[in-house]
């Protein structure tokens, strides 16, 4: 088979990756969710891991967070999942959703690179600590990083809180959130 094209070589990536054993979340894994949307896209989320709903749907931010995450998008951005690329630093779920372990992270990372180097986005807007720290290579946590735009690769990189967090945070960490994707939006519209 012939693959040309962003649209057949994600294809392609998503498909070694569903294979993947690399670490032990392939153990406990339903899905790899190796991401979704459209690779010829500007703009892309990366968040931290799939959680119960991702690992049964086998598609990133299907849950209550991806409702808002979804909402945010139309809200402040104007776009749907169908114009950006969505992914996350780790591809199967972390039992009882635990943090991604330093090890899973570094097992999983070249693939978030294929995917980074693949889409090539103008904006990446990362959701919580874990996507923060791993592509930014920082310690530094997400409340002191984000409410700025970063260079990243030939773009910029907007860091956010994880929507999770947004749900268990209320309208204050809703509204910083808000903040953030309207500064990707900016980003969107600027030279590198």
């Amino acid at each position: 088979m012939t693959v040309t094209g962003k649209n057949g070589r994600w294809l392609q990536l998503a498909e070694e990756v569903a294979k993947c054993t690399r670490c032990r979340l392939a153990e406990g894994r339903r899905s790899v969710v190796f991401g979704m949307g459209n690779p010829e896209a500007g703009l892309m989320f990366v968040g931290e891991g799939p959680g119960e709903q991702e690992d049964l749907q086998g598609l990133p931010f299907v849950g209550r967070s991806g409702q808002l995450l979804d909402r945010l998008m139309l809200e402040e951005m104007g776009i749907t999942r169908d114009s950006c690329t969505i992914a996350n630093v780790v591809k199967c779920r972390p039992p009882g959703n635990r943090d991604p372990l330093p090890d899973e992270i570094e097992a999983c990372h070249p693939y978030l690179e294929a995917q980074l180097e693949l889409v090539n986005p103008k904006v990446v807007v990362t959701l919580g600590n874990f996507a923060t720290k791993s592509l930014l290579g920082t310690t530094e946590g997400i409340s002191r990083l984000r409410g700025r735009t970063y260079p990243y690769r030939s773009g910029h990189l907007v860091p956010t809180f994880h929507p999770s967090a947004a749900l268990r945070g209320g309208g204050e960490v809703v509204a910083q959130m808000r903040a953030d994707f309207v500064r990707a939006k900016e980003a969107l519209g600027k030279r590198p």
